[in-house]
């Protein structure tokens, strides 16, 4: 892998103006990492990496790269682009085991986390890089929220949110209370009596989006989030049908492959895939069969029937009478994105939602609410694991600037610097 890394970083030419990063939605600075590198400075490259971005080894193996790095590349116009993920993945997988540094010096101040996927965990290590008191509060039993229970481990090893949590959570000293969900026995009020002056709130959405026809209930038929959740507990058979066309439905597919089913098909109501070229083109490569412009109209003990889809000039799509058609399935799952779940919302007064039931927040992260912050999947709907971190890089600040102008920190700092 070396060689390989080395052959492409050679191969970059230190653009004046890197349109790499113009495409990654971080802005990694892409060029001055490869040139730290090929001048012996691994350290400092992988050092870079991880403060711009702190889950940079997650993103190197799951971002969309032929969109937006890669994507981006000069020399992609031409030939092949430099692949910057496998240099990303060198980089920061080498350099994390060197990192154990302790917690910055305690400012004394708590901050509540809700939610550790991307957007939580991004948002905790920069608030303890700043020294405040950070505690997550998880609903499962370990960190990672979408990246642990919704990404499969043969696209996101399993071991990387385990080394993460241990270099960047135990060692700046953030605490974790797993298998607590916020909205049941502890509410937001709680954490505000307990001392926390601000919460951010980056629950995800968990709560499958469903077609609202008949046939939902039967006992073959699943939800896609629900499945890569743990999908050793489903018995699917052999033949699978999918429903949805996303990079979600490319993972459940994907799975489904891997344990066990023999004939995996993937409909779209389009006649295309929403999901990137790369994951689909692996799907497809695995045996996954792809067939477009079909609704689903109703699902049966032996399949789902669909109709067919006819796209206009204006680029719609209409439905053709009489081409109903059962496609059989031993079981079938259903992955067309998914919600917000309100826990939280109905416990909480002073919130608000939008239509979709997604928490209103700006683009720094402010809530309807002054001490409480949002932002990821429960703000924006599912996107991808880079948008949330980019984001959340922003509300971090936000939040940081809040409880600064609150009139007794204001005050503390102030009997700090008489003291002095």
């Amino acid at each position: 892998m070396a060689i390989h890394v080395l052959d492409e970083a050679h191969r970059c030419l230190n653009c004046k103006v890197p349109q790499c990063q113009k495409g990654c939605p971080i802005h990694t600075p892409i060029p001055q990492v490869i040139q730290l590198m090929l001048n012996g400075k691994l350290d400092e490259a992988g050092k870079t990496l991880f403060e711009n971005n702190p889950l940079t080894t997650v993103c190197s193996l799951v971002c969309n790269h032929e969109g937006q790095c890669e994507g981006h590349c000069v020399l992609g116009r031409k030939g092949a682009p430099v692949h910057f993920s496998a240099i990303e993945n060198y980089i920061s997988t080498t350099y994390s085991s060197k990192m154990v540094h302790g917690p910055a010096a305690s400012n004394g101040i708590r901050v509540a986390i809700i939610g550790s996927g991307p957007a939580g965990l991004t948002i905790a290590v920069i608030l303890a890089r700043k020294g405040y008191q950070v505690t997550i509060f998880e609903g499962k039993d370990k960190i990672g929220g979408v990246l642990r229970y919704g990404i499969p481990e043969f696209r996101l090893p399993k071991s990387i949110l385990d080394d993460f949590e241990y270099r960047h959570l135990r060692l700046k000293d953030i605490k974790v209370r797993p298998n607590t969900s916020i909205g049941g026995a502890i509410g937001i009020d709680d954490l505000l009596r307990d001392g926390y002056k601000a919460i951010f709130v980056g629950t995800g959405v968990w709560q499958p989006n469903t077609l609202h026809i008949k046939g939902e209930t039967l006992g073959h038929v699943h939800f896609g989030i629900n499945y890569l959740n743990n999908p050793d507990s489903f018995h699917l058979g052999e033949r699978v049908i999918v429903i949805g066309a996303g990079n979600a439905a490319m993972d459940v597919a994907r799975t489904a492959m891997r344990k066990g089913a023999r004939y995996v098909q993937c409909f779209s109501r389009s006649d295309t895939v929403q999901a990137s070229k790369h994951e689909s083109d692996y799907a497809i490569l695995e045996g996954v069969e792809f067939i477009y412009c079909k609704a689903p109209k109703e699902i049966v003990d032996e399949g789902v029937i669909f109709i067919d889809r006819e796209k206009q000039e204006d680029g719609t799509y209409v439905e053709i009478p009489g081409t109903e058609k059962l496609y059989p399935a031993d079981s079938v799952i259903i992955s067309v994105s998914q919600g917000p779940r309100n826990r939280i919302v109905n416990s909480t007064q002073g919130l608000s939602v939008s239509e979709r039931g997604l928490l209103l927040a700006d683009e720094n992260g402010h809530t309807t609410r002054p001490e409480i912050f949002a932002s990821g999947d429960v703000v924006n709907g599912a996107r991808t694991v880079v948008e949330a971190v980019a984001h959340s890089k922003k509300v971090a600040e936000a939040m940081d600037a809040y409880i600064q102008s609150l009139p007794e920190i204001k005050e503390q700092k102030e009997k700090m610097i008489s003291i002095q």
